[in-house]
């Protein structure tokens, strides 16, 4: 037997099933209660230590330029705990900065001292725009990644611990701003599994309601679904927790690619430690970029610039973590293991894992674990 469908009854099926079809495409924060897998912290799951020195200054990086004999140096070193979030950004401004030299001189040859995450971008983004053929760009460095400082990172996309906000003035942020959304742009661009970037949900959690006025390193702007929740609860069993998305990059894979790239588009690499400003002097190149790190306190006598200490306990991978979260400490959830951070010791050059630390860090996110579990 035939039914006859009205059109009332059309509308209210086509009404439900359009509906199903919506909660099964919106994020499980909209169509169902989040659940947090938990990590498992324990000592026995660490897979590795490391320390790494972070390049800080107090009153911010340094992007600047000045003429060298016949050549032009280009400094862009200092990032702080923001040497990945920041470094499409400063590259760019560093490049902005050569132009005119560039185009007076007709410089068709660059010299980028450095192979971390800072002089690969700038290298990268002189083969764009500048390129001349093989041999055009020429990275100078003692150690090319996977043994870089660039490779220790957490690499959590958020420009923090840049500055002391006491000790810049306007132009610094100006200058700051601008390469925060330069570079947010850039790895927009590179999301995905080639390049080890992908978009994640962080979770900040706070004691009290004062930290929310706080706004985002960077600007508000730069994060997407920023959401505040005040239910302990559902969320790690604190008072005020701000939910955002921002990227997650991958440094074993994000550099490797990064060096892939530059040597496809012609590019040459020196392995060489530059012991003083004449040896930079005797480059051939007439556009020397200086993105040493640490290593500009040396070379270039810059006092102010100090190490920041930050030890990282790895764990087993999960891949059933799908968020950050920050508080005293972080978390973020890589293919090769999960990080655990939380430490920042200024001017301490030692690259020796401290047990006492170790042991800090693992209780903070067990403790935190705790909470988590509590709230299920």
């Amino acid at each position: 037997m035939s039914r006859r469908i009205n059109r009332r009854d059309f509308l209210r099926g086509a009404t439900a099933t359009s509906l199903l079809l919506m909660s099964a495409r919106l994020p499980h924060t909209f169509a169902s209660e989040r659940r947090f897998a938990p990590v498992n912290v324990s000592r026995d799951r660490v897979i590795r230590e490391v320390v790494g020195l972070r390049p800080y200054r107090a009153s911010g990086f340094v992007v600047d330029a000045e003429k060298f004999g016949n050549k032009l140096l280009v400094h862009n070193y200092g990032h702080g705990g923001g040497g990945v979030t920041l470094s499409w950004g400063t590259a760019s401004l560093a490049i902005d900065l050569a132009r005119n030299f560039v185009a007076t001189k007709r410089a068709r040859r660059f010299a980028v001292l450095g192979c971390g995450v800072s002089g690969l971008s700038v290298a990268r983004l002189l083969q764009r725009y500048f390129q001349n053929g093989p041999g055009t760009v020429t990275i100078y460095a003692k150690a090319l990644p996977p043994d870089t400082t660039s490779n220790i990172a957490g690499a959590w996309w958020s420009p923090t611990s840049v500055y002391e906000p006491d000790m810049v003035d306007t132009k610094f942020d100006d200058q700051f701003l601008r390469a925060c959304q330069i570079s947010n742009r850039a790895f927009q661009l590179l999301v995905g599994p080639e390049y080890g970037v992908r978009w994640i949900q962080t979770y900040e959690l706070m004691r009290n309601e004062m930290s929310v006025e706080r706004e985002l390193a960077g600007g508000n702007a730069l994060y997407p679904a920023v959401a505040i929740h005040r239910d302990p609860a559902r969320y790690f069993g604190f008072p005020v927790v701000r939910e955002s998305t921002t990227m997650l990059i991958e440094p074993s894979i994000y550099l490797s690619a990064l060096l892939r790239d530059f040597y496809i588009a012609g590019g040459r690499v020196v392995v060489k430690e530059f012991r003083n400003r004449r040896e930079i002097a005797r480059l051939p190149e007439t556009v020397v970029f200086n993105c040493t790190g640490l290593g500009a306190r040396a070379l270039f006598d810059d006092e102010e610039l100090i190490p920041v200490r930050g030890q990282l306990e790895i764990l087993l991978p999960q891949p059933e973590i799908d968020y950050c979260y920050l508080s005293s400490a972080y978390m973020f959830p890589r293919r090769d293991g999960i990080v655990l951070g939380g430490t920042w010791d200024h001017d301490d050059w030692s690259l020796l894992p401290n047990a006492e630390q170790a042991n800090q860090i693992l209780e903070t996110h067990t403790s935190i674990m705790k909470s988590l579990k509590s709230v299920d």
